[in-house]
């Protein structure tokens, strides 16, 4: 049975930093690319970041240079270290796994290549 289970998410003022994890179990998660994505209230979900199985990352626009995607694979763990956070960041941060392709540009945009997906974790900036 798949299963990730996300943590770490908070509320923080405008500016601060926060680190997503996310544990995954009952499939060879190494071999699959994991993202993170979110969701704000009234809002479609969007990609925020991936990356596939030999590390490449990619993400979306608004987190450039502020979000950094990384995992673990001795852990099974992703991660999602997020800096300088805005108000806009606000959302349900939703870990998910289960491509097996490998990444290519815009893959952020692509939610639905993901067969697995966590519960999510709430991420409320405060300015």
């Amino acid at each position: 049975q798949v299963q990730l289970v996300e943590s770490g998410g908070g509320s923080v003022q405008a500016g601060g930093s926060l680190r997503l994890t996310c544990v995954a179990s009952g499939y060879a998660y190494s071999n699959y690319c994991m993202g993170w994505f979110r969701q704000a209230p009234g809002k479609e979900r969007e990609g925020v970041a991936v990356i596939d199985s030999d590390g490449t990352t990619s993400y979306a626009d608004s987190v450039k240079g502020r979000f950094t995607i990384s995992k673990d694979n001795a852990k099974n763990t992703l991660y999602l270290q997020m800096n300088s956070l805005k108000p806009e960041d606000t959302a349900m941060y939703y870990c998910a796994g289960g491509f097996s392709g490998s990444s290519f540009p815009g893959i952020v945009h692509y939610s639905n290549l993901f067969g697995y997906w966590g519960q999510g974790t709430q991420v409320t900036v405060s300015s």
